[in-house]
C-alpha cells in the first residue's frame, strides 16, 4: 500500500515543485499553495459520486457526453469554482503568475487524489502511465486556466477581464474534452495523443513564459 501510495503522490508533486519553481518573482506561500492542492484532492470524492449518479440515473454511453460534459465541463468547473472561490481575491494573488501556480495546485490535487484510488484499484505498475497522461494533463489544464485566471484579475479593462475569465474555465473544458474523446475512442488513441500532449505541454509552457514576463 505505501509503494501505491507513493508511486501516486509522487508525479503530482514533482510537477508542482516544477511549476512553483518557475515563478521568476515573489514565490506563494507553501502553506496555501498546499491549502489549494488539499482541495483540489477532496473534490475527488463528490465529482466520482456525482458522475456515478448521472451515469447510472441516464444511462449516458455518449462518448462526447462522457468525455465533454462527465469529465470536462464537471471536473474543470469545481477547480475553477475553487480558485475564483478562495484564491481570486487572496492577498497571496498579487501576481500574474500566481495564477498558475494556483491552478496547478488544485488541477494536481484533484490528479493526484484520482491516481492513488486508480492504482489502488488496479495496480502500481501503471503509475508510470498515469504520470505521463493524465496527471500531466491536469496540471497542464490548471496552468491554462490559471494563466487567464491572472490576466484577468490583473487586466483593468472589465471586458477583457471578462473575457478573460470565460477563458479560463472554457478552454480548459474544451482542452479536457478532447483528451477524453482521445481516449475513449481506444482504436489507435496512441497516434492521437502523442501529438495532443506534445501540443499541450508546448501551450502550457507557453502560458508559463508569458505569464513570467511581466512583474505586477
Amino acid at each position: 500500500m505505501l509503494a501505491v501510495v507513493s508511486a501516486g503522490i509522487a508525479p503530482g508533486l514533482a510537477l508542482l515543485s516544477y511549476f512553483y519553481l518557475k515563478d521568476t518573482f515573489e514565490k506563494e506561500p507553501i502553506t496555501y499553495v498546499f491549502k489549494i492542492f488539499m482541495f483540489g484532492a477532496l473534490l475527488v470524492f463528490p465529482l466520482m459520486f456525482i458522475q456515478y449518479v448521472i451515469e447510472l440515473e441516464l444511462g449516458v454511453s455518449s462518448h462526447l457526453v462522457k468525455a465533454f460534459l462527465m469529465s470536462g465541463l464537471l471536473e474543470e468547473f469545481f477547480k475553477w469554482f475553487i480558485l475564483i472561490y478562495l484564491v481570486y481575491q487572496n492577498l497571496h494573488f498579487d501576481e500574474h503568475y500566481d495564477g498558475i501556480v494556483y491552478g496547478v495546485a488544485v488541477s494536481l490535487g484533484f490528479a493526484t487524489a484520482e491516481n492513488i484510488l486508480f492504482l489502488i484499484a488496479n495496480g502500481v505498475e501503471l503509475a508510470f502511465g498515469r504520470a505521463i497522461l493524465p496527471v500531466s494533463s491536469h496540471a497542464l489544464f490548471g496552468v491554462i486556466m490559471g494563466y487567464y485566471i491572472g490576466k484577468g484579475k490583473f487586466n483593468t479593462n472589465i471586458k477583457h477581464k471578462r473575457i478573460c475569465l470565460t477563458l479560463s474555465l472554457f478552454t480548459p473544458i474544451f482542452l479536457h474534452g478532447m483528451y477524453d474523446m482521445i481516449i475513449l475512442s481506444q482504436k489507435y488513441w496512441g497516434l492521437y495523443m502523442v501529438p495532443f500532449m506534445i501540443f499541450l505541454w508546448w501551450l502550457g509552457l507557453r502560458k508559463v513564459k508569458l505569464a513570467n514576463t511581466v512583474e505586477i
